[in-house]
């Protein structure tokens, strides 16, 4: 059978039992069932901290046949796109002309840039998209963080004290918090949260 290569991370308590696809971490949480039938299994996407529930009664052939329809690789026709011969001339870009209104100043200094005003949009523009995009990673950093850390640290202690330094991109806060929790909660969520702190935090600054 074709599994998607998910990757996931399954955890036994709070002891991680398996990480890798889907279809190897449900083998060996199906063989932790069978010799733990009371025991507390807990299977995520290493990527996204969804749980992902896995039915572990019968055979192992009966465990990958369920997991199989939700997890099976589809394969969709693509349309490719028609190929043009080039005409003569600029390429076309996709530019698209609009208005923009700015004060005088600001045309005076953009009509100064090298380029002139339309290159010097273009690039601020730029330079907002990627500023925007590396606090967008960082949020979901965070809440990908969060998911795993309330279902699996939610009664430890200092829970809500590392909550706060996350969510405040404290990453000395947050190790040291961690510090005393289980070992491999702790390490997950320090590979997890390793996005979640600006490039140029507290420790980079003891560096400069």
């Amino acid at each position: 059978m074709d599994y998607s290569d998910t990757n996931c991370i399954a955890f036994e308590g709070t002891r991680c039992i398996a990480c890798g696809p889907l279809a190897e971490v449900a083998l060996k949480a199906k063989e932790t069932s069978d010799a733990q039938p009371l025991a507390r299994i807990l299977i995520f996407n290493s990527v996204t901290s969804d749980l992902i529930e896995i039915d572990c009664r019968g055979s192992v052939a009966d465990v990958m046949g369920r997991i199989a329809p939700a997890t099976k690789e589809i394969s969709l026709p693509v349309e490719l796109p028609v190929s043009t011969p080039a005409g003569r001339g600029r390429p076309k870009l996709g530019v698209v002309a609009r208005e923009v209104t700015l004060l005088p100043r600001h045309w005076e200094w953009l009509n100064s840039q090298p380029g002139g005003a339309s290159v010097a949009l273009r690039k601020l523009v730029e330079q907002a998209k990627r500023a925007s995009s590396s606090a967008d990673q960082i949020r979901k950093a965070q809440n990908v963080t969060y998911q795993f850390m309330s279902v699996m640290a939610g009664c430890l202690d200092g829970f809500e004290e590392a909550s706060r330094a996350l969510f405040a991109a404290d990453r000395s806060r947050f190790e040291a918090l961690l510090a005393a929790w289980p070992v491999d909660i702790r390490e997950h969520l320090q590979r997890l949260a390793e996005a979640a702190f600006p490039a140029n935090d507290g420790q980079d600054a003891q560096h400069a």
